[in-house]
């Protein structure tokens, strides 16, 4: 009996990604960016509890729809064949239970934040929502994924401000254009078996030019970030964590540069220290002194 519930267990942080972090980290982050810069340093703890918590239930709660989205895909694709629901392991019933439940819990610590927050919380399940349909649509499915990545920085500016300020939006298209740049280093990885059973990406959209168009495009991030320093008064340390972050989107190109799958895995991998560093230099460009 105890076996066989350590196995379902094991099954379902499969499906939910829980035992690759990768993936929550990557919402993570720039969750607590928005929550530091609201709260101007001093986040009140039991919010930092629920963004935690919150971030992790809801990408895993993406997980499932994506893969009960690409459940009769994810069998063609090197990468994704073993998936617990393409292969069966999982029930399509197992992995709506599974969901309900996350939405569930993260609706819980959504009660314990304010009204707006609430109301915001539907866009971002709306969103989460989405993102796995909108590879059969259209080549932009990374727009939508950057968009619910992000979507923890104006529910954080609620929670603490009441409010969402202008301020926060310049945070929230710096990260979605972040998401697009890692998003499309991860789509690389499955380009040609996408190409061949009909996937939409960034990666397919961009073509030969993907170098190109990514490399502009963490330019721009990299000028969201100053921004963000100038419109938040954050002081000279936090342009080390910036320029930190500059030179690890350098090695990145350096990585893709021939659209290797491991190398282009590793560079989306690679964000997750991005994220850090932005974060630390948030932490440390609000110090008054």
């Amino acid at each position: 009996m105890i076996d066989t519930i350590c196995h379902r267990l094991t099954l379902y942080a499969q499906l939910t990604r829980l035992n690759r972090p990768i993936g929550w980290l990557l919402v993570f982050w720039p969750t607590l960016w928005g929550l530091w810069l609201a709260a101007d340093g001093k986040p009140p703890v039991h919010l930092v509890i629920i963004y935690s918590v919150g971030a992790i239930a809801m990408r895993s709660a993406g997980c499932v729809i994506n893969d009960y989205a690409d459940r009769n895909f994810d069998g063609h694709v090197e990468r994704t064949k073993d998936r617990v629901l393409a292969t069966g392991k999982v029930s399509v019933k197992e992995a709506w239970a599974v969901f309900a439940a996350l939405v569930l819990l993260a609706f819980i610590l959504v009660l314990f934040t304010n009204t707006l927050t609430l109301y915001l919380a539907f866009g971002g399940l709306a969103l989460a929502c989405s993102y796995p349909f909108m590879k059969r649509y259209t080549h932009l499915p990374q727009v939508v994924l950057g968009a619910a990545f992000a979507w923890g920085i104006p529910m954080a500016f609620a929670s603490v401000q009441g409010e969402v300020p202008e301020q926060a939006w310049l945070i929230y298209f710096t990260v979605v254009l972040w998401t697009i740049v890692y998003d499309t280093f991860y789509a690389m990885v499955d380009r040609d078996d996408d190409l061949r059973i009909g996937i939409k990406s960034t990666a397919v959209l961009f073509g030969d030019q993907d170098r190109v168009i990514t490399a502009s495009l963490q330019v721009l991030v990299v000028l969201g970030l100053l921004l963000m320093g100038s419109r938040f008064e954050l002081n000279g340390l936090y342009y080390i964590g910036v320029a930190v972050a500059a030179g690890l989107f350098v090695y990145q190109q350096r990585l893709i540069r021939y659209r290797q799958r491991g190398p282009c895995f590793s560079a989306f991998l690679n964000n997750n220290w991005v994220g850090v560093a932005v974060f630390t230099g948030i932490i440390a460009g609000l110090i008054k002194w």
